[in-house]
């Protein structure tokens, strides 16, 4: 395995990517985590530093941060896969709230923990704007400004933008206004997870890698190099969850596609702003998402890439041009700067992890001993950190503020089977983009899209 041709990121770390020796038989923990991204690492963070002599052990079926967090936009941010009114729905607007000032406090968690262990992950925290491009996109600012206020939001945590202010930002093509939160950072998501890896075996924890998991049971992980067994197993295992026996329907793993520049002159970056880093997208149903890298690169993703049959993840799956080519379309239609003759030097791809009700989660069922977390959407890089620290409190048996938030034992339902689940996940797809289509052809919001999003509980 090439581990530095997953993404631009795994390309650019500091040092080589060597894995980590593999279990070498069977042994006992105290705690062993299934997954070495961004939740398994954490997880494994917070118990060493609440308490040294717990025994942890992670397993990693590749390298640590071979998925989604070496793969990933680089925002840590607090976006929350569940937006603000569909969790005052389900759990009351206090606990709504609660949830959401918990994320936003997680972005400052994430760059005092960087900055106290010397994780060098070019950490900038710029904020990020939502550009609106059509009355439409401006409409569904205004909407959610004023949902975030009538939530209880304070006023600086999301902003409305003119289109002077949000061009002044990120000037992209026919800006007409946006919004602007502060609470994201851009961050080198590969730099990150390997720094914390090293950060998390300094305090002794012992980390696998090249050690696949076949099975997960109460007290135990097993492995084709032996079994972990241990009072407490966490499943941290986000898009490849369906791989593991009983999980086929917990997860349906959804692919996201990046591509990246090569370092672009002053006076380009001059024509499109994001002098602070920040981190930008637009208010068109199918995500896209991007920042400027610390070299000096534009790295752009989005989704729109099919759901495989089955939950299959292959890294066949990665790679899709016709993806790529919208990609760089998009690119060019934002930026016109960027025009065909900017090269693109990395292109690459992998899947995340959504659950059935788009609401992410994480708990500890005690009788068991079972934890998990995850169903970011996308958004897992600020959430891992505040799942991460949920589960130590959770293991440890420490009632918290975190302990009380509404995604604490929050049960997803299961997707629907084959092959009803690869309709429903490549139907709704399909919908959201002929929405943006159509959008941009008659200037009027979609209602096939507005329907889709309260059938998601959005």
């Amino acid at each position: 395995m090439r581990y530095p041709e997953l993404s631009y990121w795994l390309s650019t770390v500091d040092g080589p990517l060597t894995p980590r020796p593999p279990l070498t038989g069977d042994t006992d923990a105290d705690v062993v985590i299934v997954g070495a991204g961004y939740t398994g690492l954490w997880t494994a963070y917070y118990l060493a530093v609440a308490d040294p002599t717990v025994r942890i052990t992670v397993l990693e079926a590749e390298i640590a941060g071979y998925g989604a967090s070496g793969r990933n936009g680089g925002w840590c941010s607090a976006l929350f896969p569940t937006s603000l009114p569909a969790l005052a729905r389900r759990h009351g607007r206090d606990r709504a709230l609660a949830m959401q000032r918990a994320m936003r406090d997680t972005v400052r968690e994430v760059g005092r923990v960087t900055a106290a262990e010397g994780v060098d992950c070019d950490w900038r925290q710029g904020g990020t704007v939502v550009l609106a491009r059509s009355e439409v996109q401006l409409a569904r600012a205004r909407a959610e400004v004023a949902a975030a206020r009538a939530h209880g939001l304070d006023p600086d945590d999301l902003v409305l933008l003119d289109a002077a202010e949000a061009s002044a930002r990120c000037a992209a093509e026919g800006v007409r206004g946006g919004t602007y939160t502060p609470h994201c950072a851009a961050v080198h998501p590969a730099k990150l997870v390997q720094g914390l890896a090293r950060a998390v075996e300094a305090r002794g924890v012992r980390i696998a890698e090249r050690t696949p998991v076949t099975a997960i049971r109460p007290g135990a992980a097993l492995t084709g190099h032996g079994t972990v067994r241990a009072p407490v197993v966490v499943r941290a295992t986000e898009g490849w969850t369906p791989g593991l026996p009983g999980h086929r329907r917990t997860i349906a793993p959804v692919y996201s596609l990046m591509v990246a520049t090569a370092p672009l002159p002053e006076s380009t970056w001059d024509a499109i702003g994001l002098g602070a880093r920040e981190t930008f997208s637009d208010h068109r149903h199918v995500i896209v998402y991007g920042q400027r890298t610390a070299d000096g690169r534009l790295a752009f993703g989005g989704r729109g890439a099919p759901y495989h049959f089955g939950s299959r993840v292959s890294p066949a799956y990665d790679r899709e041009p016709r993806v790529f080519a919208a990609l760089r379309r998009a690119l060019g239609e934002l930026f016109p700067v960027l025009g065909p003759d900017v090269p693109v030097t990395h292109t690459w791809g992998g899947p995340l992890g959504v659950a059935r009700d788009w609401h992410a989660s994480v708990g500890l069922d005690r009788a068991s001993g079972l934890g998990w977390a995850g169903g970011y959407v996308g958004d897992g890089v600020g959430a891992s950190n505040l799942a991460g620290r949920t589960l130590a409190d959770l293991i440890l048996g420490r009632e918290s503020d975190l302990t009380r938030l509404p995604w604490v034992g929050h049960r997803s339902p299961r997707w629907e089977p084959e092959p009803l689940r690869w309709l429903a996940v490549n139907a709704g797809l399909r919908v959201m983009s002929d929405a943006d289509r159509a959008e941009q052809r008659t200037g009027r919001p979609s209602r096939r899209a507005a329907a889709f999003s309260r059938l998601l509980g959005h």
